[in-house]
């Protein structure tokens, strides 16, 4: 049934809007440029177009959202559309603060609402994959994870650069671990929007119990495009890079010991064969079956307040770790 809307058609909102589209579900889009009210109904035959969130809001026919707008929109946003009964999608992060983030998966419990926000790597065949790799013990245990997410832009003014890229990265982290950091630490430093105290990179790691950390680079000042996860286990070290065909590949590197030197034996990768399906499409997919089964997302509000938090200690570590520096 054609009962979602998409809010905002912009940067991201266009791709939620082709995939609802395709899979038969766009009712709705919404979004404050007038301009694009054309474009919309003649690529998007049968699809209404509306600059009024309200109209959404009220609309019975609309059972369900996704949210595309600025971040710092997505808690009133959402909300809105929670005290309105509808089911919701939106974008990350589900917040720019904890309680707020808190207080939104609350509400869609008291409503009985669906919430998931677009943490997409989890819907990526490579990460799930991956997942499946390390609790069969094909990776052996996990002894440390670092994740690159680099750019040249987008620039924000809502949010700096651990808000914008870095939710990504930490969700899959903490799936992959399969459970919460005991200590975050975080560094950074403005570069272009200093008045404003804007982090244009960042440098996270996330320390886990049995000696377990993770380092997370984020940097929309980087000269080219890199998204890269790397995991290294006890058996063997995987690599996900979302810029190359072959998007997973495993090292069966081994340590050998020689009159008790530790000596590198490489070995050549092996390409680990995945599906092809885009991440977007099955998160939207996903989504619209919690929708219609009444079955809670995989990324859904709780797994949301987990990035938050972690977001959260770091950003607090971000500012005493500069205040320390001046």
């Amino acid at each position: 049934m054609r009962n979602i809307a998409v809010i905002g058609s912009g940067y991201w909102g266009k791709n939620l809007v082709r995939n609802f589209y395709n899979l038969k579900t766009l009712h709705t889009v919404c979004d404050l440029d007038r301009n694009k009210e054309r474009e919309i109904r003649q690529k998007y035959l049968g699809v209404e177009f509306t600059t009024s969130c309200k109209e959404v809001f009220d609309s019975p026919k609309i059972k369900a959202v996704a949210i595309a707008a600025p971040a710092a929109t997505h808690f009133s946003l959402v909300k809105e559309a929670l005290l309105h009964g509808k089911d919701v999608f939106v974008e990350k992060p589900l917040a720019l603060r904890f309680k707020e983030g808190e207080e939104l998966v609350r509400l869609a419990e008291k409503k009985k609402r669906i919430l998931m926000v677009d943490h997409l790597l989890q819907y990526h065949p490579a990460i799930i994959k991956l997942k499946k790799m390390i609790s069969k013990g094909e990776l052996g245990a996990i002894q440390y994870i670092y994740s690159n997410r680099l750019n040249i832009g987008k620039f924000r003014r809502e949010e700096n650069i651990l808000w914008s890229f870095a939710p990504h990265d930490i969700s899959v982290i903490l799936a992959l671990v399969g459970k919460a950091p005991i200590e975050v630490d975080a560094f950074g430093e403005t570069y272009l929007q200093k008045n404003i105290n804007i982090y244009d990179t960042t440098l996270t790691t996330l320390i886990f119990r049995n000696r377990l950390k993770a380092h997370i680079f984020v940097n929309w000042l980087h000269p080219f495009k890199e998204q890269k996860l790397v995991v290294i286990g006890a058996k063997n070290m995987a690599v996900f890079d979302d810029q190359r065909e072959d998007k997973l590949v495993l090292f069966p590197h081994k340590v050998k010991w020689m009159h008790g030197i530790p000596i590198a034996s490489k070995a050549p990768y092996k390409v680990v064969k995945i599906g092809s399906e885009e991440p977007l499409k099955k998160a939207c997919r996903h989504f619209m079956n919690c929708v219609k089964m009444r079955k809670t997302p995989l990324t859904d509000g709780e797994e949301a307040l987990k990035v938050l938090r972690v977001l959260s200690y770091a950003q607090d570590k971000l500012e005493k770790n500069s205040n320390e520096k001046r």
